[in-house]
């Protein structure tokens, strides 16, 4: 019985007592309509919140309703925010799931102090974490990016994750616990929405019992993981040094017989640093030639000093400047992936395209090019504008935060700025109707 089960689940992992505030973060979808089931069939001291993200115009005022009248059953306390979600998104270069991410954690987290809660419970399940899995896996985030989602992150609980979807499902069904389907999980438009409809089902072909296969993988998988950081961290106390600001990992203290890179990876990922740069790190160091050389995440910059690595936050004044030939098809620029494909122009069909996308008449264009973040000086002439603009004035008047102009990058063909990134293309560099070659510059976001 998947009430049995959960309560055998939440003593196991230690995840709260019946003394603890647990905050329930109810959707209105499946899973999270019957953690709430769960959590007050079990006694536990519980609030419900829920957000509107607004993007779903009736659909989210529907989920906000049923909610609240769930709660209302239970007669425990009830939250309810509205974000402008999209407004949020015009001021931020952030994806959709990064700004939701964003705001509705740190009204959680203003939730916590303001009524006592210990916890934070979210509705992960079995699958979910398989899913985390696959997508990690494609995105090459290495061991630890394959043990799924953790059933204990600071106050975060995930106290669902040994039940797959299925058994949540016919609990919801048996115990007339009604819920809401958001029409945004039948479209493949996400990654994640992929592998769920597309590759999971495929594999459940061949093993029926997925699920529990993969959830007992991940589990291994998550135990070495904990082996691993065990011994990363005697290593960490022999080779790194942090003073001034700087982390500096002395590499030649590093034994021999372990492999240089693995050990790399683990000790840079925490700032910020993916696999690509690392292993480029990796082979400058092997080939001896890396001195000068920068290496950047979103916030930190790395480059090698006489052996070592040396790690410090991004000064003000580094421009993050990488250079882009016409021969290459992605570059990393400031923690960013960029892509890019050249088109003939009778083969783009529509030029209405997200934000993180520019297309640009590739003739004009001198390479070169050049991604750095913006200067004080910069300006350049927006589309649909007439007359140059700085690019100060521009991202005041969109009101963009100040971190994210402080992360804000430009693209450039020789002295003109042909691409505010993520916000508007130069207008001169413009597709028209006598363009012939056309470059799509993507900025990856993930």
């Amino acid at each position: 019985m998947l009430l049995d089960k959960f309560n055998n689940y939440v003593k196991q992992n230690k995840l709260c007592t019946p003394e603890d505030k647990v905050l329930l973060t109810v959707s209105g979808g499946v899973d999270s309509m019957v953690m709430l089931s769960l959590f007050a069939r079990s006694g536990y001291n519980i609030g419900v919140a829920h957000c509107n993200f607004q993007l779903r115009g009736i659909e989210s005022d529907e989920d906000e309703v049923l909610v609240e009248k769930e709660a209302q059953k239970y007669n425990v306390p009830f939250y309810n925010i509205r974000f402008d979600t999209q407004g949020e998104l015009e001021k931020s270069s952030e994806s959709l799931q990064m700004v939701a991410r964003r705001l509705r954690y740190a009204w959680f987290d203003q939730l916590c102090s303001e009524h006592g809660y210990t916890h934070i419970a979210i509705a992960h399940q079995a699958d979910d974490s398989v899913e985390t899995f696959f997508i990690n896996l494609i995105r090459g985030t290495g061991l630890r990016g394959l043990t799924g989602i953790n059933v204990v992150n600071g106050k975060l609980i995930r106290p669902l994750l040994f039940s797959p979807r299925k058994e949540i499902v016919e609990y919801a069904i048996s115990n007339d616990i009604h819920y809401r389907e958001d029409s945004s999980n039948s479209s493949t438009k996400y990654l994640r929405n992929k592998i769920r409809l597309g590759i999971v089902p495929r594999i459940r072909e061949i093993s029926p019992n997925f699920t529990d296969t993969m959830t007992a993988n991940v589990e291994r998988l998550t135990d070495t993981q904990k082996f691993i950081d065990r011994q990363i961290d005697d290593i960490r106390n022999e080779v790194v040094e942090v003073h001034d600001g700087q982390t500096v990992i002395n590499v030649s203290k590093i034994d021999e017989k372990l492999p240089l890179q693995f050990v790399l990876f683990e000790l840079m990922y925490n700032y910020g640093f993916n696999g690509e740069v690392i292993d480029n790190v990796y082979h400058c160091l092997i080939a001896a030639n890396g001195t000068g050389k920068r290496f950047y995440s979103r916030e930190n910059v790395a480059y090698i000093d006489r052996g070592k690595v040396v790690i410090t936050s991004i000064p003000d004044d580094d421009d993050c400047c990488v250079e882009v030939t016409n021969e290459m098809d992605h570059v990393r620029a400031c923690g960013f992936l960029f892509t890019l494909e050249h088109f003939d122009a009778d083969d783009i069909d529509k030029l209405n395209v997200a934000d993180n996308v520019a297309f640009l008449d590739e003739d004009k264009l001198q390479y070169p090019l050049k991604i750095r973040r913006w200067s004080e000086g910069d300006s350049f002439m927006p589309l649909g504008m007439t007359g140059r603009k700085k690019v100060s004035d521009f991202l005041i008047n969109k009101k963009i935060s100040i971190p994210d102009k402080k992360r804000q990058l430009v693209v450039l063909s020789g002295d003109d700025l042909v691409w505010l990134v993520d916000r508007r293309i130069d207008d001169r560099y413009k597709v028209e109707k006598t363009t012939e070659r056309v470059l799509k510059i993507t900025k990856v976001i993930r």
